[in-house]
């Protein structure tokens, strides 16, 4: 295999034509944002915690980020608190309020130990936490999903309990695209608070990871009736290591990493102003983009899963076809061996994934998202293709020459290297592709 992948990369620097469908793994900075980060590099350097002239100016700087980011989310500014992104936010709203609750307010009802609800398709960064709390005492409750990887929002009213503190279920699947009704969600919780009349608490919270919907969903807070929101740099073509927990005020919730107390206490250490600032340039741009590029994009995905089921009729559509992310195409090709057919396609110029590129370093990398629709002969015969702004129809026309190439009898075959022929219009962009 390590071999395999050496000769692709080698062999894919030879191609003069290179098309990413990978966008929900990662995007390119935008450069409008690098050249917000490179201007704030060189004037804003100093630490905001300090008193002097350009420290007061890097806090200064700071907060405008907040607040601009605060604006697109419809929060108050000071709910924001900045992260290096999906994980940690991911990890600091389901621990911090593990903790806080463990801590203290779990204590005044007897033996029952915090109780958590989420859904057997969210992200690694995640499920691992709630391992996690599992093994520190936690209780979880795993909610399944539909054939089309829908959650059923009478599945959360039934689930929770009177120590139930917290309900997270991601506003869109990284892998499948599939959109959640998080605000039919939030009214249920809403309801459950007032019927259950805790005093002096607003649990159980609402936490969603929507990383992947900036560029296509509204992020406000307020209409979507969520407690907490993790967002993440990298996805909506802004820095690496940047991105924001949203915790409504009133939220109890502790620290998982401790030190000099920045960010209202909750994520210690010297803020990344740059990084920020490039984070709120991205949202602002994402915000600005959102519906002219989802109609876009929406056209592409259409017209490339119309033109892989019509070309290859035994595949099949991961995830729903309607409540799905504009940029999102997922397909189960049965028999194929998806790992090898990223490593294939990639030394034909094509960058895609075959599961989440959080699980592709796990020894077992099969999709345990496709595998929940009731597709098991799937999870490791799917590949995953996300649009982006460089996206074009022409793209797809490409992808699926490469996809006749690789798949013969729907089984991947390694590709006898000397036997690769690209059709010479594919080799360049066009001019006017769209």
């Amino acid at each position: 295999m390590k071999f395999l992948r050496k000769i692709s990369q080698k062999l894919s620097r030879l191609w003069r034509r290179r098309i990413f469908l990978d966008h929900a793994s990662t995007t390119p900075i935008a450069p409008e944002v690098d050249k917000t980060m490179r201007s704030h590099k060189i004037v804003q350097f100093a630490n905001p915690s300090a008193l002097y002239t350009e420290a007061l100016e890097a806090k200064k700087l700071l907060n405008g980020s907040r607040e601009r980011i605060a604006r697109i989310l419809n929060c108050r500014k000071n709910d924001i608190v900045f992260t290096s992104g999906g994980t940690e936010g991911n990890n600091l709203a389901l621990l911090g309020v593990f903790e806080a609750q463990l801590g203290h307010r779990m204590s005044k009802l007897g033996n029952f130990a915090p109780h958590f609800v989420t859904t057997i398709i969210e992200h690694p960064s995640v499920l691992e936490v709630f391992k996690e709390i599992e093994r520190r005492g936690g209780k979880v409750t795993y909610i399944p999903v539909d054939e089309k990887g829908m959650v059923n929002p009478n599945s959360i009213r039934a689930a929770l309990k009177k120590n139930t503190v917290l309900v997270s279920v991601m506003y869109a699947n990284n892998e499948i695209g599939t959109i959640q009704p998080i605000k039919e969600i939030s009214k249920i919780i809403q309801e459950y608070r007032r019927k259950i009349k805790r005093q002096n608490s607003t649990w159980p919270y609402f936490h969603t990871d929507s990383c992947q919907v900036p560029l296509y969903l509204s992020v406000d807070c307020l209409k979507l009736g969520v407690d907490m929101m993790t967002l993440d740099g990298i996805k909506i073509y802004g820095p690496r290591g940047s991105g924001i927990l949203y915790v409504k005020s009133g939220v109890e919730t502790m620290p998982i990493v401790f030190g000099g107390g920045q960010e209202k206490g909750l994520r210690s250490g010297t803020e990344n102003i740059p990084a920020f600032a490039g984070f709120a340039k991205a949202l602002e741009m994402a915000d600005e983009m959102r519906e002219r590029e989802s109609e876009r994009l929406k056209i592409i995905r259409d017209y490339a899963i119309t033109e892989i089921l019509k070309n290859f009729p035994k595949a099949s559509l991961n995830g729903s076809a309607d409540e799905r992310l504009p940029n999102n195409v997922n397909i189960c090709f049965p028999g194929l061996n998806a790992e090898f057919a990223v490593i294939s396609l990639d030394v034909l110029g094509v960058c895609a994934s075959y599961s989440s590129s959080c699980r592709t370093l796990k020894e077992d990398s099969s999709s345990y998202v496709v595998e929940s629709l009731g597709k098991t002969e799937c999870k490791e015969s799917s590949l995953r293709f996300t649009l982006g702004r460089d996206s074009k129809k022409g793209d797809i026309d490409y992808l699926i020459v490469a996809l006749k190439k690789i798949i013969k009898q729907n089984l991947v075959e390694p590709i006898p290297f000397q036997s690769i022929r690209i059709p010479p219009q594919f080799l360049e962009t066009e001019e006017g592709e769209n």
